[in-house]
């Protein structure tokens, strides 16, 4: 069996990414090295992520590199991951989900305990998903939002130095991080009513469509199908949806233990327009994506 060079940016989450896969391939006892290649996503930090995120901001170079033969295969964060595959890869497999909700981070002395979310009046948040803007601002439209980059450990720093009242993160790149976060008011959402972008939480393993051996150990030693079933509702309605990774959409897939699919869905025309929100159960995932779709739309 071949080693499998493994291609994943330099930042802190994408190498914890990373260091998983790799673990859990020599536990099936494939050798793998790390490839850390730099993707524009982390050289443009002038942008706010809804002008990047879901373009390949963050993959394009990785992809370039599957294709150019640099790497054998990719590990991202699946809802950076654009919906349509280039010619020649795939996604072979995804991982199990960690925790998808949306995580409010409020700063000491600044969480206000009979408000909604426990944000006081007008405060100060940071955040540069347009997704999580306009979810917000449907629930308390008295916010005051600013953009926020850099990566998460970064993103603490500003929130703990006085720079804004209260940060939102996904709760999945906080709990794989372990990071400290003594001193702030941590407020976890419920994913049934503040939607998460589709697919959060998990990772995507990417390889060349043609490279029959790395497919068939992802899929042997990595891939969760379950997990699959619903993240392809989510990210098929996302691609429905066209241009939809610059819409503030957010949508989140369960499957019971009766097999039933639940989906909730939240979408605006822009991140300051209202919120329409659209909630779907059926027992066959056949056709849900459309259905959510039109009540979007």
């Amino acid at each position: 069996m071949k080693k499998i060079r493994i291609g994943t940016r330099g930042s802190k989450l994408a190498l914890w990414q990373a260091e998983f896969t790799k673990a859990a391939l020599a536990e099936a006892g494939v050798e793998t090295e790390l490839v850390i290649i730099k993707t524009t996503g982390d050289i443009v930090q002038h942008l706010s992520f809804d002008k990047i995120e879901g373009k390949g901001f963050f993959t394009k170079e990785i992809e370039d590199a599957l294709l150019r033969g640099d790497v054998d295969m990719a590990v991202h964060s699946m809802k950076d991951l654009p919906t349509t595959q280039p010619d020649g890869l795939v996604v072979a497999g995804v991982s199990y989900r960690e925790d998808p909700a949306d995580w409010l981070l409020i700063r000491q002395g600044e969480a206000a305990d009979t408000e909604l979310f426990q944000l006081k009046n007008g405060a100060t948040v940071g955040t540069s998903s347009a997704r999580r803007k306009a979810q917000l601002l449907g629930y308390r439209p008295d916010l005051h939002l600013v953009d926020i980059r850099g990566n998460v450990p970064t993103r603490l720093d500003k929130l703990r130095s006085g720079d804004f009242d209260a940060i939102m993160l996904a709760g999945a790149g906080l709990t794989r991080l372990n990071l400290d976060l003594a001193g702030l008011e941590v407020v976890k959402l419920n994913v049934r009513e503040f939607v998460p972008a589709p697919a959060q939480g998990v990772l995507a393993f990417q390889c060349c469509a043609d490279d029959l051996e790395t497919r068939r150990t992802i899929q042997q030693h990595l891939h969760q199908p379950n997990v699959s079933a619903v993240t392809n509702v989510e990210r098929k309605t996302l691609k429905l949806i066209g241009g939809g990774c610059l819409l503030p959409l957010g949508v989140y897939c369960e499957r019971d233990a009766s097999g039933y699919y639940h989906v909730w869905a939240a979408m605006a025309s822009a991140w300051d327009q209202p919120v329409r929100r659209v909630r779907l159960s059926q027992s066959t995932s056949f056709g849900l994506a459309e259905k959510v779709v039109e009540g979007l739309r």
